[in-house]
């Protein structure tokens, strides 16, 4: 059978405009395009292994000696995180959204045994395993976690940080303090929340495994390293109990980065063939990252989400989301029902903004890596005009004196 030959892709600039992952920074492309021909052992590629796991540390707020980057997408990072979880494991998870609900599937695949996994080999009923479902378009809040955590009495708890099903932030500190004061090992997912939020994991000690990833607040390619970060509490219980895993075995990649028995050392020991273009990439998004300072990009995504908020709610969306890298709306009323037919319109003019991916039906603005008037600006014309395209109303006028005055009184924040 002879092969078919099929053209090149093509691939147009896309605006990404959804909730990640986001477009990367030119600085960023450029580093990966640079990188010579090399393997994972030549010497600038583990000088930069080194690097990047020290940046990593600052960009979290840590002094975990475990804190390092999974090769590959967020769930590589959240996979890592939820190894330590035995078959048994008496487990909470919160779930308030598309993503929490998944860590909930993946907790349940960890903890389930035998029998149960037999059962439903794709979505076990695992009974060890309390899924706390807190209804769509709410956050998950200290009381909720209060009361689950005197209740099951479980050995991990796991919520979401920033969720991006719903585009709401939860309570991380109401998180954190319960666990602490129950004897809980709390694991946050914090895919969204990373480099987009002001915080410092060392801030939260009922915490013992954080989990993100590289295409959100990092902005580095979907395909490079998720960040993660372990206290000496999970290590200890991975040492103790061990994990039915090997690619994503936090310990086995800890060693690979230098890491080994709580120390960093000067040669770490093989675990998997890291790219040279990878590692260059996420080293230049962590460079980018620590020159903008956490602080300054924090402020200025809430700056910049609070004008596309103010935008949309002009057109008549209605938002319901908290989350300062995104919004999530309802559409005005005549164009209810009418949500994928809007996205896919935007995505057919390069324009990527997302539906919600479970019920109710919503539409997903962000501004990952958008931070200027210029970008804003863009996206807010641009689902204007879409809005329009579809029969809708959107007065112009009324959004560019928005625009005008926020940024008349923000320039700084560009």
């Amino acid at each position: 059978m002879t092969a078919a030959i099929f053209p090149q892709l093509e691939i147009p600039e896309t605006l990404a405009a959804g909730p990640g992952p986001g477009n990367t920074d030119a600085r960023v492309l450029a580093r990966f395009a640079a990188a010579g021909v090399a393997d994972h052992m030549q010497p600038d590629v583990l000088r930069g292994m080194v690097e990047c796991k020290h940046m990593l540390r600052h960009i979290w707020g840590t002094d975990n000696i475990h804190t390092f980057g999974v090769a590959g997408t967020g769930w590589s990072g959240l996979d890592a995180m939820v190894s330590a979880v035995m078959p048994g494991d008496k487990v909470v998870a919160f779930a308030n959204g598309t993503f929490s609900g998944i860590d909930a599937l993946s907790l349940r695949i960890r903890a389930a045994t035998k029998e149960e996994m037999a059962a439903n080999p794709i979505n076990p009923q695992t009974a060890s395993v309390i899924v706390v479902e807190i209804p769509h378009g709410s956050s998950v809040d200290a009381q909720a976690v209060e009361d689950a955590l005197a209740e099951h009495k479980p050995k991990w708890a796991l919520m979401a940080h920033w969720e991006t099903g719903s585009g709401r932030i939860n309570d991380i500190r109401g998180f954190s303090d319960a666990c602490e004061r129950h004897g809980v090992l709390g694991l946050v997912d914090a895919v969204s929340s990373l480099g987009v939020a002001d915080f410092r994991i060392d801030d939260y000690p009922g915490v013992a495994g954080w989990a993100s990833c590289p295409q959100k607040g990092i902005c580095c390619l979907p395909l490079t390293y998720a960040p993660v970060s372990f206290t000496d509490a999970y290590i200890d219980e991975l040492k103790a109990h061990g994990a039915y895993a090997y690619a994503n075995h936090p310990i086995f990649e800890a060693r690979h980065w230098g890491i080994v028995e709580g120390k960093d050392v000067e040669k770490g020991t093989y675990h998997r063939t890291h790219s040279a273009y990878a590692v260059a990439a996420f080293h230049e998004s962590l460079r980018l990252t620590l020159e903008q300072g956490i602080a300054d990009r924090a402020q200025s995504y809430e700056t910049h989400e609070s004008v596309l908020r103010e935008a949309v709610e002009a057109i008549g969306c209605k938002v319901t989301s908290n989350m300062t890298s995104l919004v999530v709306l309802d559409l005005p009323g005549n164009l209810r029902g009418r949500e994928m037919e809007l996205v896919q319109h935007c995505r057919a003019r390069n324009f990527g903004i997302w539906p919600t991916l479970g019920e109710p039906v919503q539409v997903r603005i962000g501004i990952l890596n958008q931070l200027n008037r210029d970008a804003v600006t863009n996206i807010v014309n641009r689902f204007a005009q879409a809005i329009r395209d579809l029969g809708g109303q959107a007065d112009q006028d009324v959004i560019d004196s928005i625009l005008n005055r926020r940024y008349g009184q923000s320039v700084a924040a560009e």
